[in-house]
């Protein structure tokens, strides 16, 4: 049975909290914190003493960076957010430039910001079939260190929101050749290295450092996420500096003490669990090929289950609601798209279900089937003016929309989810993508991050 210090030290106090003088005020008194409130507690003077020093937290944190091959690790209660910052603000100084695949979430874009680092835009491949995102090809990111042979970091997302990977050992080798980390957000990604018909995580795969979501396919609290790194291109040092200046200094015990368990579970039981999922995701794929129309993708995680619906001409927000009124959510859904997050925590059961009530709704939303287009993320290449923060920090005056184009942008725009910017603070504004933009959001995508979500108005740089 693996160790789990951290979780056994929240279970102790939660079994017999004695009478503390902490915080949380709540206390977890029955009469004034019901329900979940009462696993809410501190990890200083609840978890652990006030000067921490039995190190419960550091234990578990030493034993996940033994378990995906790490010289350090952190664990986070703010998301793989909080890592992807983090690693902006430890490997450069205001004015670097980094080397960033536009695949990148809006939390590294934030990090760009807070550290003042110029990002050198590496894009991936589309695919024709699908409009969707495949792997940053390596003549890429080889073709970017040469425009940018100052570069501190190479930062990618893997794997992508559909489960996309790319060479990373060639990544790994162009960087390192250039002399600079590589940093991947694999927030999509902990369960990565667990089973032999998964890839490996970044890190095996050449990778310096790793930000990771344990809460999205591992079984941790909403917000529970570690950081991984290996020493020699980064400063570790450095990196915990960042981690700690971005950390609250008042972290939920309970969330920390979850990543700790999905750490043990894994260690003892990965290969077993992520087998049981990859066979029923393979199960579902071959009955959902059945639909006629209906494209399932075949992604580089083989957990992954992405249903493409053009052909079928079916409108993803309708299944959605369909679904929706019979209890069953999804992560994602657009108007082409679905992505339905399967993990090691479903079953034969739940998932036959799922195949069953896609066959009836898009069944009952048939239609002409309609042509592929690729999100505006991925066929429009914003002009970059302004650093990001330069732009961010910008005066900036509000304009309607169709008097921003030629202006440069002040704030983000993305397609919800996954939340990638179509265009982000510093770059020019151009009439195509301010239509793609409006077309996205007619077919029903929310538009996020962008102070008018209807898009009648922009925040655009001052130029006056």
């Amino acid at each position: 049975m693996p160790e789990t210090p951290l979780a056994d030290a929240v279970d102790a106090f939660l079994a017999d909290p004695g009478t503390t003088f902490t915080v949380p005020g709540h206390k977890r008194s029955p009469e004034l914190a019901p329900g979940p409130m009462q696993f809410d507690l501190p990890l200083v003077s609840g978890a652990d003493d006030s000067r921490l020093g039995r190190d419960v937290l550091g234990r578990a944190e030493r034993l996940a960076a033994r378990l995906w091959g790490a010289d350090a690790c952190r664990f986070s209660v703010a998301g793989s957010t909080h890592g992807n910052q983090a690693f902006a603000l430890a490997v450069g100084r205001p004015g670097d430039r980094v080397i960033v695949a536009r695949t990148l979430h809006k939390s590294l874009f934030a990090g760009l910001v807070l550290a003042g680092l110029h990002p050198e835009w590496v894009r991936p491949q589309v695919d024709p079939a699908t409009g969707l995102a495949t792997g940053v090809p390596v003549d890429e990111v080889e073709a970017a260190l040469r425009r940018a042979p100052d570069a501190r970091a190479v930062f990618l997302v893997e794997p992508s929101y559909v489960g996309m990977l790319s060479d990373l050992e060639a990544i790994a080798g162009a960087a390192h050749a250039a002399g600079v980390p590589l940093i991947v957000d694999q927030a999509w990604g902990a369960h990565l290295g667990f089973h032999p018909d998964l890839p490996a995580n970044a890190l095996h795969r050449g990778a310096d450092g790793l930000v990771t979501s344990t809460h999205k396919n591992l079984t941790a609290f909403t917000q529970g996420s570690i950081i991984l790194a290996r020493s020699g291109r980064i400063d570790l040092d450095r990196l915990d500096e960042a981690f700690e200046m971005l950390h609250t200094t008042s972290p939920a015990a309970a969330i920390m003490a979850s990543s700790d368990r999905a750490r043990a579970l894994m260690e003892e039981r990965g290969e077993e669990l992520l087998g049981r999922t990859i066979e029923i995701v393979a199960a579902a794929k071959r009955r959902l090929r059945g639909i006629a129309g209906l494209q399932v993708i075949d992604a580089s995680d083989p957990t992954k289950l992405v249903l493409a619906l053009p052909g079928t001409g079916a409108d993803g927000f309708a299944v959605e609601a369909d679904l929706f009124a019979e209890g069953v959510r999804f992560e994602m859904a657009d108007r082409d798209t679905l992505v339905p997050i399967v993990t090691l925590a479903d079953t034969e059961t739940s998932v036959s279900r799922l195949a069953e009530l896609l066959e009836r709704s898009i069944a009952n939303r048939r239609g002409h089937p309609r042509p592929v287009g690729a999100s505006t993320v991925w066929s429009l290449a914003p002009e970059t003016v302004l650093s990001p923060r330069d732009a961010y920090f910008a005066r900036r005056q509000r304009v309607p929309a169709e008097r921003g184009v030629g202006r440069v942008a002040a704030e983000t725009a993305a397609p919800y989810p996954p939340g990638i910017p179509a265009l982000a603070p510093g770059e020019r504004v151009t009439a195509e993508i301010l239509d793609g933009l409006r077309a996205e959001a007619a077919a029903g995508s929310r538009i996020a991050y962008c102070s008018d979500p209807t898009l009648e108005t922009l925040l655009v740089v001052d130029d006056g």
